[in-house]
């Protein structure tokens, strides 16, 4: 009777262990399955904002009437996505509250958007969307 009291012991403990692999096993997945995600959208709203600055980069060291169309994406991970410019600063902000970036441009007049936007350079001055 002992002999079997243990064989159920020992099989409850490898049971419990091999449950108590799985759910690490399946924690360290999810953990890096959510870093690459959030890497992700890392990387695509920094691309976004790296093409607004160097678009403003480019009108700005251009000559006087410089003229160009440039489209940003419409969405951001299937996110809508906050842009604006606040003096020489470049806001891009995800409605989640979960990533903002701020990065630095050029003085220009005007607001990018999603979509197309057109940027000139009239007199010295570089305008956005105006």
């Amino acid at each position: 009777m002992r002999d079997k009291g243990q064989s159920a012991l020992e099989f409850a403990i490898l049971i419990g262990a091999v449950i108590f692999l799985f759910v690490l096993f399946v924690f360290g997945i999810s953990s890096n399955i959510t870093g690459k995600a959030i890497e992700r959208r890392n990387i695509i709203v920094e691309d976004i904002a790296g093409s607004v600055r160097d678009e403003i980069n480019l009108a700005s060291v251009s000559s006087d009437g410089y003229y160009r169309e440039f489209t940003l994406p419409g969405k951001a991970l299937n996110q809508e996505y906050d842009m604006m410019i606040d003096g020489s600063v470049l806001y891009i902000e995800l409605p989640d509250g979960g990533y903002g970036l701020s990065i630095p441009v050029s003085n220009v007049i005007g607001q990018p958007a999603p979509g197309t936007n057109i940027i000139k350079k009239i007199d010295g001055v570089v305008y956005l969307n105006e």
